[in-house]
């Protein structure tokens, strides 16, 4: 089986996350935030480290439900920074909340975030031809411009390059090698 040469293959976890999840098209309002606020903490680290952090995140933060990530207080933020495997990073954690109400604004606005994601590509992602992943770029015209809008709204943590790791690990943004076996 060909994958991506990104994908650790000595690392069970990373290469389920390639072969069931990076790269698919992914909706939902949980999911989307989920893998947002992911790719926010992410921010100079590598994605493995976060990945193995996944499921203590997902604890922490009432499974990435917007409103429950939302309501949270100051003093619960400083209790999930206390625990085992979440980033020790406040800024971070904070911006998972803040990203909720901003999240929560967008979909009062656009009606969902699917909506507010998957409609700058006309519901359907982007194909690029990517003979080798150090060759993909780390960001595009989408990603500037989406992430300057999402500074505005609001957004924490949201720069163009961690959009654009969002947008591929969504799947808006098919950055498979070509001859990766899951690319679809």
């Amino acid at each position: 089986m060909k994958r991506c040469g990104w994908v650790k293959l000595s690392d069970p976890l990373y290469v389920e996350y390639h072969d069931k999840e990076w790269g698919k098209p992914l909706h939902g309002e949980r999911e989307l935030f989920e893998l947002l606020s992911l790719e926010c903490q992410q921010a100079g680290l590598s994605w493995l480290t976060v990945l193995h952090k996944r499921e203590a995140y997902r604890g922490a933060f009432g499974n990435f439900d917007i409103s429950f990530c939302a309501a949270l207080r100051d003093e619960e933020i400083e209790k999930i920074l206390q625990e085992k495997n979440v980033i020790k990073n406040r800024a971070k954690l904070l911006a998972i909340r803040d990203n909720a109400r901003a999240a929560l604004e967008v979909i009062k606005e656009f009606g969902s975030l699917d909506f507010y994601f998957w409609n700058r590509v006309d519901h359907h992602p982007l194909l690029h031809s990517i003979p080798h992943y150090k060759e993909a770029p780390c960001h595009n015209e989408l990603s500037d411009n989406l992430a300057k809008e999402m500074k505005k709204r609001g957004f924490k943590f949201i720069g163009s390059v961690t959009l654009y790791s969002f947008l591929q690990a969504a799947g808006i943004i098919n950055d498979h090698e070509d001859d990766c076996d899951f690319k679809s």
